[in-house]
């Protein structure tokens, strides 16, 4: 049942999500150096806050608000509840990094929770202005955040290349929209689906505008080819905020291409599958082609999350409900072994170190069985290995493409997963039998080992009984 909800309670979330940015903006000008786990603690509060708020105001109906720029409904709330999820763990991982190399400041915090608030916004967008206007929070965001540290030239070059790129990006997106909306006269996405529905729309200006539209979130998602951005941004920025860039932000990106493409153009899904066919297939060849050649884990790792966008892309151009869930499904198992993912680095890595090369990780199981046990789990996870969760997420874009007859991307698909499975055996070979270059014990911070630990054995635990996860998902599209 749709209904127009006028009142300001259902952006209750964003507004608590803002309320509190400003109060730990303020609040840490007052903080010392060595108080700095208050702002932390606060950041994590606010979190939780936001969660509880938004599980107040979900609901199985879809309520619009301002005008109806802003709607509720299953997606949007699953998708902020994950976002809080992710972005709690990978503050909790980000810490003890920032204290080792003096960036534990209130800057981090507040711009992670602003883009937070950016993702939310993008999560329950209605509307192509609020759609841009969360995209641009969340975008202008991350740019200062990969440019955090300021002693750092390689971190400042990937700010800039990441600032120019993304502005680059964002001008085509808007171009897109603004031929949408000359085209159908109306900014609020379910009229412009009326609008193309009923043929009212100039079909060619709507052509070219979806064209614009493709390049600006392929280039959000980091999907080739459009994918120049990720390996250099994922190596140069800290890693704390490489983990953060590649886990949360993916589930806004995601949801902004099907508020986009399935709740605006579904009308024309024959055209913008056809486009997600090519950049699918690029992502997941050139991607996991070229992670073989990475020597550094960083980069590895960016191009990896490239094939795996590719593969969260066969999702969508299936064009059908449970192909929408599929990729939803994926988007969030790919947050949560990204998190994993980057953590390793985190573990791994000391002051006036970064073990960021993979010869860092030679011999790692003498030195930490426990630590090299939890990042098999990862790496088998991230190729797809039974029983652990990445191999239930590929299976299940695999069966919706395969259940609209798109029997050669499955071959593909399945071709490529093997094609990438090379490089992540290859970093669970140099774990276990190459000899360790460095015997030093391997002591990282007590939370960060735990919360590692944890993030390894859910993907082990989500694997053993996906349905749970799996049902949630389907929920989000059945309304």
């Amino acid at each position: 049942m749709n209904f127009i909800h006028p009142q300001f309670s259902l952006a209750l979330p964003e507004m608590i999500l803002l309320g509190m940015i400003s109060i730990i903006l303020i609040a840490d000008l007052f903080i010392s150096d060595k108080g700095r786990v208050v702002t932390y603690l606060m950041t994590q509060a606010t979190l939780v806050l936001a969660a509880i708020a938004t599980a107040a105001v979900m609901g199985a109906d879809v309520a619009l608000s301002f005008n109806g720029h802003f709607i509720i409904d299953p997606l949007a709330s699953l998708t902020k509840l994950f976002i809080y999820l992710v972005s709690m763990v990978a503050f909790a991982y980000s810490r003890s990094y920032l204290i080792e190399r003096d960036m534990y400041r209130g800057e981090y915090f507040v711009l992670g929770l602003t883009a937070v608030l950016g993702m939310m916004v993008l999560a329950s967008a209605h509307s192509l202005l609020t759609l841009y206007l969360g995209l641009e929070l969340l975008s202008l965001s991350l740019y200062a955040m990969v440019g955090l540290r300021r002693d750092s030239s390689q971190a400042a070059e990937a700010a800039m290349k990441y600032f120019v790129l993304g502005a680059m990006a964002s001008a085509m997106l808007l171009y897109g929209m603004s031929m949408i909306y000359g085209a159908t006269g109306t900014l609020n996405l379910w009229e412009i689906r009326d609008a193309v529905a009923e043929g009212s729309g100039h079909s060619l200006v709507l052509i070219f505008g979806l064209v614009f539209l493709m390049v600006g979130v392929a280039f959000k998602l980091g999907a080739a080819p459009f994918h120049m951005w990720v390996p250099d941004v994922y190596h140069g920025a800290p890693t704390s905020v490489t983990l953060f860039l590649s886990s949360a932000p993916k589930l806004a990106a995601f949801v902004l291409m099907i508020r986009l493409l399935v709740d605006a153009l579904p009308a024309l899904a024959s055209a913008w599958s056809d486009m997600l066919v090519i950049i699918a297939v690029l992502s997941i060849v050139l991607g996991n082609v070229i992670a073989i050649a990475q020597l550094n884990i960083k980069r590895m790792l960016a191009y990896s999350g490239i094939s795996h966008i590719g593969f969260l892309l066969l999702g969508v151009l299936s064009a059908t409900p449970e192909g929408y869930a599929a990729a939803f499904y994926y988007a969030i198992v790919y947050a949560i072994m990204s998190l994993g993912g980057f953590a390793m680095v985190l573990v791994m890595s000391r002051q006036g170190f970064e073990a960021d090369e993979l010869s860092d990780y030679a011999g790692l199981n003498e030195r930490s069985p426990i630590i090299a046990l939890m990042m098999l789990f990862i790496m088998f996870s991230m190729a797809g290995v039974p029983p652990l969760l990445g191999f239930w997420a590929k299976l299940a874009v695999i069966q919706a493409i395969v259940a609209v007859e798109y029997y050669q991307l499955a071959v593909l698909a399945v071709l490529f997963s093997v094609v990438g499975a090379f490089y992540y055996l290859r970093v669970i070979r140099i774990i276990y039998f190459d000899k360790p270059t460095e015997r030093r014990e391997l002591k990282p911070a007590n939370d960060l080992k735990v919360i590692f630990i944890a993030n390894a054995m859910l993907v082990l635990l989500l694997g053993l009984f996906p349905e749970s996860l799996m049902n949630l998902c389907q929920s989000a599209f059945i309304y």
